[in-house]
């Protein structure tokens, strides 16, 4: 018996056991079977520090090339990762720059497997959760507030207009942190559309939750 014909497909090998594990399945239960044109990114983390995270954004942009992308979980390196490592940096979330190449939306829906038994028997239909994957704390700039000061923010016109300038917080005995996020009018549309493309190919209700009672302007754009 001949093996299944598949397209293309990028595959982004990750970090520790899932390494062993994707092999694992990949060799025993897909590979025997289906016959697949593989183009393979090893984001492990010294890979991704040995080319300065470029490996992830190829692996973006094949993504974006070929519209198939299998991906094994990666560290996020913190403080302890990058001293054991040995890292020239504290490298950004590898899904974060992926979300962002792509700008597309999280989908989130639970694996059901009859043999399977689920805490809730009853529940026999998944709640699917559709996250908006660009900017936001993925794009942040965060720092260390070094001691007392004023934090404000501020947007200059590309058109030349007046800049807006906002005060955040007045730090007066100590410092302490701030960030700042973004997000853009076409990236919420884009997160808007594939929501609705996403439940309208389901058939389900979609419902929208935000948090506009308290960030008005920033989550009520959404809600608009």
């Amino acid at each position: 018996m001949g093996k299944i014909r598949g397209g293309p497909v990028v595959e982004m090998q990750g970090d520790e056991m899932t390494r062993i594990i994707w092999d694992d399945i990949k060799n025993k239960l897909i590979l025997p079977f289906v016959d697949l044109d593989i183009h393979f990114y090893d984001l492990g983390m010294e890979n991704r520090d040995a080319t300065d995270d470029q490996v992830t954004i190829d692996a973006a942009e094949a993504i974006k090339k070929y519209n198939v992308g299998i991906k094994c979980a990666t560290i996020t390196p913190d403080e302890k990762r990058v001293e054991e490592f040995k890292l020239k940096k504290m490298w950004k979330s590898p899904n974060g720059t992926i979300r962002n190449i792509l700008g597309g939306t999280v989908f989130r829906e639970a694996i059901i497997c009859q043999n399977i038994p689920r805490l809730v028997p009853g529940w026999i239909k998944s709640i699917v959760i559709g996250r908006h994957a660009y900017g936001d704390q993925y794009r942040a700039t965060d720092f260390v507030v070094p001691g007392p000061g004023q934090l404000t923010i501020k947007f200059t016109p590309k058109d030349g207009g007046k800049p807006q300038e906002y005060t955040v917080f007045d730090f007066e005995e100590s410092g302490g942190v701030a960030m700042g996020m973004y997000n853009t009018d076409q990236s919420i549309k884009d997160f808007a559309h594939s929501s609705l493309q996403f439940a309208l190919q389901k058939e389900w209700p979609l419902y929208l939750s935000t948090k506009n009672t308290i960030l008005k302007k920033y989550d009520g754009r959404f809600k608009d």
